[in-house]
């Protein structure tokens, strides 16, 4: 006999353990299902461990320019065996913290790999255990793994994803990032920074092609400056592997194919959805190239059933799969939360130095016709920036003429990647360029340069 709840999860990362949380604060009785570990990619494989690795890079670059700030160190060095374990037990501790919160929350878990048998049914298999449950509403929060090139997949040993790049044996000497997204970026800022020799391979023609253009063109100088490799326009047409490397044929912008050779290759080129052999096709869900179409309210076109997170369409994002997540459980309990809606999700990059953005790029707002003014400032007119020794970096916003409105904000530099959270706010809240000009910023902090930078697209700004 099946075991009922009002609400069955499938997967628990960053949406679906959510998701449950919510449930159980609003009286449902849940179950959520995990194949691997609490958490999901996010917290165990991506997210978080990522930053713990950044973490340990960023300090040994300033052990490494401890003259800049007028201190010795002799002879710095590391041991990766140690970093990794570093970052795998900060992965471990959340893991042991989600398993807490389940308990705390009295949300059952069930672990195995989960199907779905009809409506409402969901039959999970691990080992020869099989358990069969049962729910008026389930959501699928399966998330997404990363894309392989079809030429040339990954095999933890010279060609590697961000999963094998988390955990490397040994570290490269000459590393080739296939992707400068995010996850690419980061990983070559990191590995940059260890000591290996880093070259980047995007087919579009601007490195983190998805933010402003001035942050792009920022961003390639500066890794430029710090010795990484850029080829934009460029394509990956051959990957070799060999016991001690990797070859790379590199078709570059002008056409022409040339040969290179690395000690390992990271590719980072995008997801696959993880909604193979989880009883979609049988129940006629509808998706978009492997995506599970979703309202605002993550209902799908099957009744009772639901879907949020990387399952689901762009941007794919924890903290959006999170609130998706959220609004999802409330509609199911009968609360009326206002529908999902992406124009308001921040995007991060911890690479060195990080990026952070939110909203419309001057392009965008442009495109879609808007009469803007643009504000800009640097970090060099900040004098928290000048003392912490991160001069390099500006902030930029993107105003509606007309009403004033705050269309985007696009940072580049140190700790943007928490700054961001204040526009994001102000764009919840219907801010205008007014209440901006009028808030007041603590001094020293680099949180004036937002200040600075709204002023500026006024022409107020008063340190430069």
């Amino acid at each position: 006999m099946a075991d009922t709840y009002d609400l069955i999860i499938l997967g628990s990362g960053p949406g679906g353990y959510v998701a449950a949380i919510r449930a159980a604060q609003l009286g449902l009785k849940t179950a959520i299902v995990e194949r691997e570990r609490l958490g999901g990619i996010c917290l165990n494989w991506g997210c978080i461990p990522t930053k713990a690795l950044l973490r340990t890079s960023e300090i040994y670059h300033y052990m490494t320019h401890a003259a800049d700030y007028g201190l010795s160190v002799e002879k710095p060095g590391f041991d990766l065996t140690k970093i990794v374990e570093r970052s795998r037990k900060v992965a471990g501790q959340l893991n042991m913290g989600v398993k807490g919160l389940m308990k705390k929350n009295k949300v059952t878990v069930v672990e195995g790999n989960g199907t779905l048998t009809g409506k409402g049914k969901l039959s999970v298999k691990q080992g020869d255990k099989v358990t069969e449950l049962e729910a008026k509403n389930i959501i699928v929060a399966t998330g997404a793994r990363a894309r392989d090139l079809p030429f040339a997949k990954a095999d933890g040993k010279r060609i590697w994803t961000y999963r094998h790049a988390m955990v490397p044996e040994e570290m490269p000497t000459k590393l080739l990032v296939i992707g400068s997204g995010a996850i690419g970026v980061e990983f070559a800022s990191f590995y940059n920074d260890m000591g290996a020799d880093v070259t980047i391979v995007e087919m579009l023609p601007r490195v983190v092609p998805v933010e402003d253009e001035e942050v792009s063109a920022f961003m390639e100088k500066a890794l430029t400056k710090q010795g990484i490799k850029i080829l934009t326009s460029a394509g990956i047409e051959k990957l070799e592997t060999g016991a001690k490397g990797v070859t790379a044929s590199i078709k570059g912008k002008d056409g022409k194919v040339e040969t290179a050779e690395f000690s390992h290759a990271i590719v980072a080129i995008g997801i696959v959805p993880n909604t193979e052999e989880i009883g979609l096709e049988a129940l006629g869900v509808e998706t978009d190239r492997g995506h599970i179409k979703t309202d605002g309210y993550g209902r799908t076109n099957v009744e009772g059933l639901f879907a949020i997170g990387d399952v689901t369409g762009p941007p794919w994002l924890a903290h959006k799969a999170s609130h998706e997540g959220v609004v999802c459980v409330e509609a199911i309990a009968g609360q009326k939360p206002h529908p999902f809606e992406t124009w308001n999700i921040p995007g991060c990059t911890y690479s060195r130095p990080q990026v952070a953005s939110v909203g419309f790029t001057e392009a965008k707002a442009k495109e879609a016709g808007y009469e803007v003014k643009v504000g800009k400032f640097p970090f060099i007119g900040n004098g928290k920036a000048i003392a912490l020794g991160e001069a390099e970096g500006f902030v930029k916003t993107v105003f509606d003429a007309k009403t004033g409105e705050l269309l985007g904000a696009h940072m580049v530099g140190a700790e943007v990647t928490e700054l961001i959270q204040g526009y994001v706010i102000a764009r919840q809240l219907e801010t205008t360029e007014a209440e901006l000009m009028e808030t007041v910023f603590a001094h020293p902090t680099i949180s004036e340069t937002m200040h600075e930078s709204v002023l500026g697209a006024y022409g107020r700004t008063l340190h430069i």
